[in-house]
């Protein structure tokens, strides 16, 4: 949303702050009109809903040329392993996003995908280099579906949805196979602030969730942006395109180097095997990126993680963050 702001778009947000916050839109100093039942600021407007509901996605997207389809139920590993039927419920979520769009005659609709709609036995291995190509998920190929449980084949049956609507109304459309993005804004559901969250508490033991050795490619949130932008710009038929690095980081890897920048250090650590972990290893191929978007990730895992751990440290409190950390440790 920032970014198109400063881009110089008329911005309209939707959500039901189930997990976000209007605090993160604290800087644009919106007020609520209550004739309009909405916040409004300077080319800026936020409605709270739930975009099941007909009637208030309609109202969402009147007068919009382009919508950027966010929303979903969601979160890290933890709850992509407790609420199937939450991520399930997505593809009703999707399919009343892109009906009311095209119904609305919205421009081009440009959907946040992930990187669960690759097979998991391309990533079994927590040594491996292989990197994930968009081909590799592909329902018309026998054996290339395989998504990571049924979050990931909401978010493959959406991309199948975008490509239909093209097909059949020339809608323009565009998918981003989001890897593991962190950034500031985030919550602890998701691995890279989890990780910052215990060593702000001075978690001792500190818990880390299945071996450490499961690999994952982290992409700074301002790249997922890029990437998004770039896509509703120069993809109309629903093409996925990979968001993310080339980089295996070890679980492990992360909180060492939150240890060493935030100077703390556990004497011991649990490796909670009974909590759950995904895959061995996931990392993206960018050939696609880099040839249709001509795009790269900017920022390096270090600087993004370096500016993350300051947005955290400096916007939370122990007491919230042990309370929050509890919930997700020990009713799981």
């Amino acid at each position: 949303m920032d970014k198109l702001h400063e881009l110089g778009a008329f911005v309209r947000i939707a959500d039901d702050l189930s997990s976000g916050k209007l605090e993160n839109l604290s800087s644009h100093e919106l007020k609520f009109d209550a004739a309009k039942g909405c916040w409004i600021g300077n080319d800026i407007e936020f409605l709270k809903g739930d975009l099941k509901d007909k009637c208030f996605t309609r109202k969402v997207m009147e007068g919009i040329e382009c919508v950027f389809h966010l929303a979903a139920a969601h979160g890290g590993r933890g709850f992509i392993d407790t609420h199937p039927s939450e991520c399930c419920a997505n593809m009703i979520l999707d399919q009343l996003v892109f009906e009311t769009a095209n119904q609305m005659s919205v421009e081009r609709v440009c959907f946040a995908s992930s990187a669960c709609v690759y097979p998991t036995y391309l990533q079994q291995n927590a040594d491996s280099n292989y990197l994930l190509r968009e081909e590799d998920a592909d329902w018309t190929i026998p054996g290339r579906a395989f998504a990571d449980r049924e979050y990931g084949w909401a978010k493959f049956m959406a991309e199948m949805a975008l490509k239909a609507y093209h097909r059949q109304y020339g809608m323009k459309t565009s998918a981003i196979r989001i890897f593991t993005a962190y950034g500031p804004r985030e919550n602890e559901t998701h691995a890279v602030i989890a990780l910052i969250a215990k060593a702000f508490i001075k978690m001792d033991p500190y818990i880390s969730w299945g071996t450490g050795k499961q690999s994952r490619n982290f992409t700074y949130v301002n790249d997922i942006v890029d990437t998004l932008i770039l896509a509703a710009e120069r993809i109309e038929d629903g093409t996925p395109v990979n968001a993310g690095t080339s980089e295996f980081i070890k679980i492990k890897e992360v909180y060492e180097k939150i240890f060493d920048y935030t100077g703390f250090r556990p004497k011991k650590i649990i490796f909670d095997a009974t909590k759950p972990q995904g895959v061995a290893s996931r990392a993206a191929d960018l050939t696609r990126a880099k040839r249709i978007l001509q795009w790269y990730p900017k920022v390096s895992f270090d600087e993004g993680l370096r500016r993350t751990i300051n947005w955290y440290f400096s916007t939370h409190n122990v007491k919230e963050v042990k309370g929050k950390l509890d919930k997700l440790l020990f009713e799981r």
